[in-house]
């Protein structure tokens, strides 16, 4: 007999969260109670999540949003159907054309990030180093959150990259409650060793040599720094040396494209920002300035004259 859609889905929330990260199921609950529960009380037609899909879209929704809303839904319907609470959803989804996928996220120019580079070595602190390191490495926040001096092998010149910090909000929970989680990366690739350079393992070494091995390196205690203060952090930062106001995020997009544009290998590249494919590095994170496009149509002229 078929169930509706709430009830389906309740039976499929408490199942997934044995099975995934905190910080996913979350994420799913979210998309879940926010666009799914209100426009659906029986298993949809395709005609319906088509419909549905417009209307998300044409009230301003992303299309990344509106994706990972349907893969929440397929999940759902797979599970309800496996449990012959209702009959085989076939579907096909449509995305109008115009609508973008994910925005370009702004990284600092060469200069920019020279800039910063040389501020925070000379102005060398527990949130600096962080800072630096992420410059550095690629690192994402919440992996820089999570490194505890014990993962910094100078011997070795490596960063042990095993944890990530980031705050859970309970979509199911009492409005608003949520609690700080340290728990393994986002990915199996993201568990990962980066090696640094002789000059950046020199900056750590000033401020290990009485550090304690279990305190956590930005916040040199043994409770991590939040993320959100780390970005809080950053934006003050930026303002000091009248940089752009970018995210923090840019920090591993700059990393990543000043990679490419050094003519790094790709796959090098790749595994040390912990990604499982290539192609998500240059589809993401490589964002050639027009120096360096420039760059590129020179090279092609002189080959050309050859």
């Amino acid at each position: 007999m078929s169930q509706t859609f709430e009830t389906v889905a309740a039976a499929w929330k408490a199942e997934k969260r044995q099975w995934v990260k905190p910080s996913s199921y979350s994420t799913y609950v979210q998309l879940l109670n926010v666009h799914l529960l209100p426009a659906f009380a029986e298993v949809p037609s395709e005609k319906e999540i088509q419909d549905f899909v417009n209307r998300e879209i044409a009230a301003g929704l992303s299309r990344k949003t509106v994706q990972d809303t349907i893969l929440v839904l397929k999940m759902i319907l797979r599970y309800g159907e496996k449990g012959g609470l209702w009959p085989h959803v076939e579907f096909e989804v449509h995305y109008p054309s115009g609508t973008k996928t994910k925005p370009t996220i702004p990284v600092l120019s060469g200069r920019e990030q020279k800039a910063l580079h040389k501020y925070l070595e000379e102005h060398l602190s527990y949130r600096n180093l962080g800072l630096l390191i992420c410059l550095n490495s690629g690192l994402r926040i919440g992996e820089m959150c999570g490194l505890q001096w014990k993962d910094l092998d100078l011997a070795a010149r490596v960063i042990h990259v095993r944890k990530t910090v980031q705050r859970i909000y309970l979509a199911d929970g009492p409005e608003k409650e949520s609690y700080l989680s340290v728990t393994s990366p986002k990915t199996e690739s993201s568990v990962r060793d980066i090696p640094i350079g002789r000059n950046l393992v020199e900056k750590i070494r000033q401020l290990k040599r009485t550090a304690q091995a279990d305190n956590y390196l930005v916040s040199n205690t043994r409770k991590p720094l939040e993320p959100r203060y780390m970005r809080i952090y950053f934006r003050k930062v930026l303002d000091a040396l009248k940089l752009p106001p970018v995210r923090f995020h840019a920090l591993r997009h700059s990393f990543a494209t000043r990679c490419i544009e050094a003519g790094c290998d790709y796959k090098a590249v790749s595994a040390i920002l912990g990604h499982a494919s290539i192609s998500t590095t240059l589809n993401l994170y490589v964002h050639p300035d027009n120096a360096a496009k420039r760059k590129v149509i020179e090279k092609v002229g002189l080959a050309m004259r050859k």
